[in-house]
């Protein structure tokens, strides 16, 4: 049985984790605490802490995982760069999952994206349109981001505008564009629940512990 930890308890992520994870039967819930709280004891007595709060937070229980040499999986998105490097830096150490987004769907989403831009090539404008509730505080998403980073990695000298909408309750939409003078595709994701979101970290968490030290993404844990 894996022990998993779960950070942002009182979130809306954290809380569904931590929730989800009892219906586990190869999962044990070991301890559970939000940002600001006291933490080394939980993370020690952890396999695996699920990190889903703040980026100053999510750097400092890096750090303990590291110390303690727990595998550690990261949902938190707003890192600034050199956070990210920390991340890196991290991974030398201890195995690290680090996703902008944990949903399976989206993560095929990112798959038929990098397809996408190969076989299409350069004569299409891209655009991405990501929308989620009023109470997310980054934007654009960490998952626009990605998808952005994908088509450039593609096509070197390409721009890809992000319009980024902050609406009621929306859980996540995230719409890529591909427009041409002869034809126009699109590739959307919507999330109906966070339940996609939860799952998703549960199955990283589940991967990540017992593997070599290293960052991972939801490409390995997916295998795609």
């Amino acid at each position: 049985m894996i022990r998993i930890c779960v950070s942002g308890s009182k979130g809306k992520m954290g809380s569904r984790i931590a929730e989800l994870s009892r219906d586990d039967a190869s999962l044990e819930l070991s301890g559970s605490f939000d940002a600001g709280d006291e933490s080394q004891d939980l993370i020690e007595a952890c396999d695996c802490l699920i990190e889903f709060t703040t980026p100053e937070a999510t750097v400092k229980n890096l750090q303990l995982c590291e110390k303690l040499g727990k595998a550690i999986v990261i949902g938190t998105t707003g890192l600034s760069a050199s956070e990210q490097e920390m991340v890196r830096e991290a991974a030398k150490k201890i195995p690290v999952i680090f996703s902008p987004n944990m949903s399976v769907g989206v993560n095929l989403l990112f798959k038929m994206i990098a397809d996408a831009a190969r076989v299409l090539g350069d004569g299409y404008d891209v655009s991405i349109v990501e929308a989620h509730h009023i109470h997310k505080k980054d934007a654009p998403s960490g998952t626009a981001k990605e998808m952005a980073r994908i088509v450039k990695d593609v096509s070197k000298n390409i721009e890809v505008p992000i319009e980024s909408v902050r609406e009621d309750e929306i859980v996540g939409e995230h719409t890529i564009t591909f427009d041409s003078p002869t034809d126009l595709v699109e590739i959307t994701h919507s999330a109906k629940t966070r339940d996609i979101f939860a799952n998703g970290a549960l199955k990283a968490a589940k991967f990540i512990v017992g593997k070599p030290a290293g960052l991972y993404s939801m490409k390995d844990v997916l295998g795609l």
